[in-house]
């Protein structure tokens, strides 16, 4: 099974923690001072807030995938998009997960992310990827097409 997901940067987590709990009637299953997470099945979405790792607002999307195969046709298909540039992280630690990823953007500068997540981490950041954050590789590429980030 494949989840669309939604990250959004927040000014303040207990106002959003709450309001999101009572728009999706339910708990996050992952919550910190700075993140929250909820695994949704109707509609099959994971959503994340969190409050001083992502620009104010749709930080990026993109598509969980329950298996490495999934992960695999969903990276293919980025490739096959035809984007300027796809990101891959192996193995990276982000979002207080362990996560196979592959980032790019769409014609409009929207970063997309792709991965499947196999494991825990107790901190949000772990080593951080050769790249920048999403809009400072938007930026970067701005003008020519998609491109690339984290």
């Amino acid at each position: 099974m494949k989840r669309v997901h939604i990250h959004v940067g927040v000014n303040n987590m207990q106002e959003s923690v709450q309001f999101y709990s009572a728009l999706f009637n339910a708990e996050p299953e992952v919550s910190r001072d700075d993140y929250a997470k909820w695994m949704l099945d109707d509609p099959q979405l994971n959503f994340v807030v969190s409050q001083g790792h992502a620009k104010i607002g749709i930080e990026h999307v993109g598509i969980q995938s329950d298996s490495d195969s999934e992960f695999q046709e969903m990276r293919q298909r980025m490739l096959d998009a035809d984007v300027i540039e796809t990101v891959e992280e192996k193995e990276t630690h982000c979002c207080y997960a362990r996560s196979n990823k592959t980032w790019t953007t769409d014609p409009q500068q929207v970063v997309w992310e792709s991965f499947h997540s196999f494991g825990e981490a107790d901190s949000y950041y772990g080593e951080r990827p050769a790249f920048s954050m999403p809009e400072q590789i938007a930026e970067k590429n701005a003008g020519s097409s998609p491109c690339c980030d984290n």
